[in-house]
C-alpha cells in the first residue's frame, strides 16, 4: 500500500512546493525538450483548448512546419529568467537559445502583454508583423491558449502552410479535476473511516 502511494506522494509535494523551492529550475526550456506546449500547472485552464493547441502542432509538424510554444503567465513561470516576464521578444529569443542544443526551429512565447517569436535564437521579422495585430490575451490561460492558436494559424498561412484547428469535445478545466481529485480523496478516507469502526466496534462486542 505504502509503496502505491509513493509515486503519488511524490507528485503531490512536487506541486504543492512553493515557488520559492522551484526557483532554480527552467520549466519552460525543460518541458519543451520532449513537448511541444509549455503551460503552467498551477493555473486554471481549459484542458481541451490545450489539446487543441497540440493536435494544432502536431498537424504543423505534419505540414513541415514545426513549432513550439510557451505560455507565461507569471514571473514564476519563468526560473531563474524571471527578469524577462512581459518582454515576450527577448525571452524567445533567450529560450531559444536554450533550447539550440536539442531544437532549432520555430519558438512561440505568449505573454499577458504580447508576444515573442525567435527561430534558432534569432528573430523573425515576418512573423513579428504578424504578432504584432494580434491583441494581447492577458493574464488569463485560456485566453493565452486561444490566442496561440490564433497566432499559430496566422504564421503558417503567410508561408503557405494553411491549418485546420482540430475539434476536441466537452469541457474541462484544471479545476474541476482538482475538485474531482478532492471529492475522491474525501470519499477513500469516508469509507477508510467507515471500516475502521465497524472493525472497532466489532471487536468491541463481547
Amino acid at each position: 500500500m505504502t509503496r502505491a502511494l509513493a509515486p503519488l506522494l511524490l507528485v503531490a509535494a512536487l506541486l504543492c512546493a512553493p515557488p520559492s523551492a522551484r526557483a532554480h529550475l527552467d520549466p519552460a526550456r525543460d518541458h519543451l525538450l520532449t513537448q511541444n506546449v509549455f503551460a503552467p500547472f498551477t493555473q486554471t485552464i481549459d484542458r481541451n483548448q490545450l489539446k487543441r493547441l497540440d493536435a494544432l502542432l502536431s498537424e504543423a509538424k505534419k505540414q513541415h512546419y514545426p513549432l513550439k510554444v510557451a505560455l507565461i503567465l507569471s514571473p514564476t513561470d519563468l526560473g531563474t529568467a524571471y527578469s524577462l516576464f512581459n518582454k515576450p521578444q527577448k525571452y524567445a529569443e533567450f529560450l531559444g537559445r536554450e533550447l539550440a542544443p536539442v531544437y532549432r526551429d520555430r519558438l512561440l512565447i505568449v505573454m499577458p502583454n504580447g508576444y515573442g517569436y525567435s527561430t534558432n535564437g534569432e528573430p523573425g521579422q515576418r512573423a513579428a508583423q504578424v504578432l504584432e495585430r494580434i491583441p494581447s490575451a492577458g493574464r488569463n490561460a485560456t485566453k493565452e491558449v486561444a490566442a496561440a492558436i490564433v497566432a499559430v494559424r496566422r504564421m503558417a498561412a503567410t508561408e503557405r502552410r494553411p491549418l485546420e484547428v482540430p475539434e476536441i469535445g466537452g469541457t474541462s478545466t484544471s479545476s474541476d479535476r482538482i475538485t474531482i481529485a478532492a471529492a475522491a480523496t474525501a470519499g477513500f478516507a469516508l469509507i477508510a473511516a467507515f471500516t475502521l469502526y465497524r472493525r472497532q466496534k466489532r471487536h468491541a462486542q463481547p
